[in-house]
């Protein structure tokens, strides 16, 4: 199965736009998903990767690329849900299951509206060997945007990460920082609709990071062990699935989750196992 799937990367063009998708997805999922792991921001993810949908529709609409409509949404919830947490005594996560089901809702009553030949259930759980050559292009693009500017902003995102009190009280607006992070989150999941599609979303952004989470116990390591660790799913996740002929976005997630199972027992942060390395028994 492996050797017809290489065979078939040399020949088919629609294969190698999959495959390039895939690891750009998967490389910078882990990289934002080690920062939503460190807030506590997993269902932030969640809502955002779903709000993205009534945007999808709104673009077929109107005639515009998806990946305009569904960032404008995106960012719109990631926004609203803020506002609602830091303005009154509701709850972050009651913030977030109010817009996220509603989105959610506004998404499938707008698709139902659109006549358009694109599949709903490849919007929901991806296509990604259908990605196009500009759809290529674009997250490529968006991954090293968002890469730059983890680069560019590394110290401060860690700083308002672990301790936001002390990055305030040096005068870092720490407001600032978190919408940066909303919007590089909202495009991670708009690029992510062509491998995962939204509802899968969520799993290539905690799966990874939460695995090197484990281990880690540097930031920097984290970010870069769980880019590594995203790719690397992504990539043997695109051979289970199309070698198989199932979907490589399922596949993607569910392999990431048996990593993060196999790995789990053996952190040194659990200390589940301990592996004997040495000494008198």
């Amino acid at each position: 199965m492996t050797l017809t799937f290489w065979h078939d990367l040399a020949e088919f063009h629609f294969l190698q736009n999959a495959l390039l998708t895939s690891i750009t997805v998967g490389i910078v999922a882990g990289v934002i998903g080690s920062f939503v792991i460190l807030r506590g921001m997993s269902l932030m993810g969640d809502a955002i990767s779903h709000a993205v949908l009534p945007g999808v529709a709104v673009s077929f609409m109107i005639g515009v690329p998806t990946v305009v409509g569904a960032a404008t949404f995106g960012i719109a919830a990631a926004i609203l849900i803020t506002l609602i947490r830091q303005h009154s005594l509701i709850k972050s996560d009651t913030a977030i299951g109010i817009i996220f089901s509603s989105f959610l809702a506004l998404g499938v009553i707008l698709i139902a509206l659109v006549h358009t030949t694109t599949n709903l259930f490849h919007i929901l759980f991806g296509n990604v060997l259908a990605v196009q050559d500009k759809d290529m292009y674009l997250t490529i693009g968006i991954a090293i945007v968002v890469i730059a500017l983890v680069v560019l902003f590394f110290r401060r995102l860690r700083l308002t990460s672990f301790d936001p009190v002390m990055a305030q009280a040096m005068g870092i607006h720490t407001n600032a920082y978190h919408y940066l992070l909303m919007v590089m989150l909202t495009l991670v999941a708009v690029v992510s609709m062509q491998s995962v599609g939204t509802i899968l979303i969520v799993a290539l952004l905690i799966t990874p990071a939460a695995t090197i989470y484990l281990f880690a116990n540097r930031l920097r390591t984290m970010v870069i062990a769980s880019g590594a660790l995203g790719g690397l799913i992504s990539f043997v996740g695109l051979v289970i699935g199309y070698s198989f002929n199932i979907a490589v976005g399922s596949c993607i997630v569910l392999l990431g989750t048996c990593v993060f199972i196999v790995c789990f027992p053996f952190s040194k942060k659990q200390n589940l196992i301990k592996l004997p390395i040495g000494g008198r028994s």
